[in-house]
């Protein structure tokens, strides 16, 4: 179960990260620690340096992806974006953007994207 868990996470990452790149991101990070947590992708395009939520879900799941960056969830993102930017001294505009993967396993044991939704600006700080 874990490793499934695992393996829709990286695949999410992967796919939100070819998305990224072909829209003229940079990425900067994946799988940035700091004491209160981890953010999945830092990218940077033009003056804005995107920290980004994966979210994957099956297709039966209950719920939307984003559901689960709840304001606790997104508390721990904003003080890791906050440890980021001092330890990188970087003073480019921040923003909080989510990831909404939703797949199909398909025959061969691999996913297919069903749904794809990148949403900006998804939370701010305050």
């Amino acid at each position: 179960m874990l490793n499934s868990k695992k393996s829709l996470g990286d695949f999410g990452e992967n796919f939100t990260v070819k998305y990224l790149k072909k829209n003229g991101y940079k990425i900067v990070s994946q799988n940035f620690h700091s004491r209160y947590g981890e953010i999945d992708i830092i990218a940077v395009k033009n003056d804005i340096l995107a920290f980004v939520e994966v979210k994957a879900r099956a297709h039966n799941s209950l719920f939307k992806p984003r559901e689960a960056v709840d304001y606790y969830k997104q508390n721990k993102i904003i003080k890791t974006a906050q440890l980021f930017m001092m330890a990188y001294n970087s003073n480019i505009q921040p923003r909080f953007d989510v990831s909404e993967v939703v797949v199909i396993k398909t025959e061969k044991d691999k996913y297919k994207v069903l749904e794809f939704e990148y949403i900006e600006n998804a939370f701010s700080v305050g």
